[in-house]
């Protein structure tokens, strides 16, 4: 969790980057250099051998790219840790050089724009062990209650060049992908998309797998363990997806019955949202020694077959949130991907708001509002939930998550019309399907579909950690409401009751009054909508009582 001085809680994200602690690793990994800018990677070849006794990797990725510019060197990215064997092109062993996490590749020949070319590079090591996976990535080996291995790989935000090499930046996604994984015989090794082969030799089986559809890096994933596999499909009238579980077999007939949430979530989330994503390459669950991570259509599930988050859960909803979330991850992350990990809120807060999606399909609007209610005592309000781009920062860890989406269903509240809401939501997952994008990107689009400006509102949310407040008095026979914050054109509307039986709704201005009329008594019961938006509010007599920003 990043930490910043009090002075600078409310500047903007580009501003206060000298405050961060960014280091030339940081920037190397963050930063979209001439380096990295010239190439465009559409395919990679990913060849592994796993030794969970020994727990190190070995192997090759081919990186097949097209060139965007004339080069003679480019950036690739592997850990430190880790060592590079070779780097071959065309047969040819190429020189290059390391810094901290950067691998800079050097050509004999200049290479023209537009070309196509591949670089195979050939790597072992021992990766990072995790230590608290998914939360600070890496490998986490353990073995199930049998003595067999159980084995898996988080790296959101480490990233993924911490196991293998990679342009690890996420505006580049391949358009498709093969991972082979050498495993030790008598485990299964489950990866991302489609099994495409499985070659058993003496001691050691390789397991091929394959996706059809763009990747960002962190979501690729290896998965070994004692696994009993089985199979549904969701049919939703147009297309049939095929749904692929592979749990520890102790829990194999427990997960046959708590997995059939599966298919009804799905329904709920295609009418919200569009289609599923990746039909190509399946739907899969693969129980992780973790809690859960959203590898593209192979979701890391280690909630332990219990409602809520690991059998916590607020009020009568009963469903398993890891499988909740993660699978919204496959529309909002997976399928819609950020180009900068500075817009990580484009993922987790759309996502985040995807399960009050889910509360309200599965149990009505009211038991939603409950919902995100219970959420919202988890929004901290430290810092800003934008990261710095081009550091590779993320920002407010925590209120990514729940101040996202309550932001979101903020603005389901600012626009006052649930049918246009949703039909944008639903839009923007279309529009940007299998796409990367910037924030800005997001905003754009919503401000068109609903014919709003909106760029306050979301700075407000998203550039401050503190929230807006609503300073409000009464005056002259009169209430008078205006929003405090550094947002000088922040405009929403807000509502309040003075009886169970009346609710009014007025647009308020930044640092600008606005009146209507109130008697004394109805005063006295004023209540804000603290259940349909977010912020704070502070009764002011004085101008010298308002909050200082």
């Amino acid at each position: 969790m990043l930490r910043f001085l009090c002075m600078v809680l409310l500047i903007l994200p580009v501003l206060w980057a000298d405050a961060q602690q960014f280091t030339a690793a940081d920037s190397l990994r963050g930063q979209l250099t001439p380096l990295r800018t010239c190439f465009d990677v559409h395919f990679y070849e990913l060849d592994v051998a796993i030794d969970p006794e020994k727990r190190t990797v070995s192997g090759s990725n081919a990186i097949h790219f097209l060139t965007e510019a004339d080069i003679e060197r480019l950036q690739i990215d592997l850990f430190s840790n880790l060592t590079i064997d070779s780097i071959v092109w065309k047969g040819e062993q190429l020189s290059y050089t390391r810094r901290h996490d950067a691998v800079f590749v050097s050509f004999p020949v200049r290479l023209s724009r537009g070309e196509r070319h591949v670089i195979q590079v050939y790597y072992q090591g021992i990766p990072i062990t995790a230590k608290s996976a998914p939360w600070d990535g890496g490998f986490v080996w353990q073995k199930d209650s049998r003595g067999k291995h159980h084995i898996g790989v988080a790296c959101e935000g480490l990233g993924a060049s911490m196991w293998w090499p990679n342009k690890d930046h996420l505006s580049d996604e391949p358009d498709s992908m093969r991972m082979h994984f050498t495993v030790p015989n008598g485990l299964m090794c489950v990866g991302n998309g489609t099994l495409l082969t499985r070659v058993i030799n003496k001691t050691h089986t390789r397991w091929s797998w394959g996706v059809r559809n763009p990747i960002n890096n962190y979501n690729v994933s290896v998965n070994i363990g004692d696994f009993a596999h089985f199979r549904d499909y969701y049919h939703n009238g147009n297309d049939s997806l095929q749904l692929n579980y592979y749990v520890l077999r102790e829990n194999l007939e427990k997960a046959k019955v708590h997995f059939k949430q599966v298919q009804p979530m799905l329904a709920i989330f295609e009418q919200a949202f569009g289609p599923y994503p990746f039909y190509e390459d399946g739907y899969a669950l693969i129980e992780t020694p973790y809690v859960g991570m959203e590898h593209q259509s192979g979701i890391a599930y280690g909630n332990k077959f219990t409602k809520g988050y690991l059998g916590r859960f607020p009020g009568e909803m009963d469903f398993d949130y890891i499988i909740i979330h993660e699978t919204g991850h496959e529309w909002w992350g997976n399928s819609v991907s950020m180009n900068d990990i500075a817009d990580m809120w484009v993922h987790e807060s759309f996502c985040t708001y995807a399960e009050s999606v889910f509360v309200e399909g599965k149990y009505g609007f009211d038991k939603m509002v409950q919902y995100l209610i219970y959420q919202k005592d988890f929004i901290n309000n430290s810092s800003p939930v934008s990261g710095v781009y081009g550091m590779n920062n993320k920002g407010n860890e925590r209120d990514m998550y729940y101040k996202g989406a309550w932001m979101l269903h903020t603005l389901r509240s600012v626009v006052n019309d649930d049918a246009r809401f949703k039909a944008m939501i639903k839009a923007l997952a279309l529009e940007f399907r299998h796409r990367t994008v910037d924030g800005k990107q997001v905003i754009a689009f919503i401000n068109s579909y609903l014919g709003m400006n909106l760029d306050a509102f979301f700075a407000q949310y998203l550039n401050h950690a503190n929230l807006p407040v609503l300073e409000f008095r009464r005056s002259r026979g009169a209430l008078c409401l205006r929003w405090k914050t550094p947002e000088k054109a922040f405009v929403m509307p807000m509502e309040w009751s003075t009886s169970p039986e009346r609710s009014d709704r007025v647009t308020v201005h930044a640092d600008k009054w606005v009146s209507v009329p109130m008697k004394k008594e109805a005063f006295k019961s004023l209540t804000f909508r603290h259940d349909r938006f977010l912020f704070t509010e502070k009764r002011v007599t004085k101008e010298k009582d308002s909050p200082k920003f």
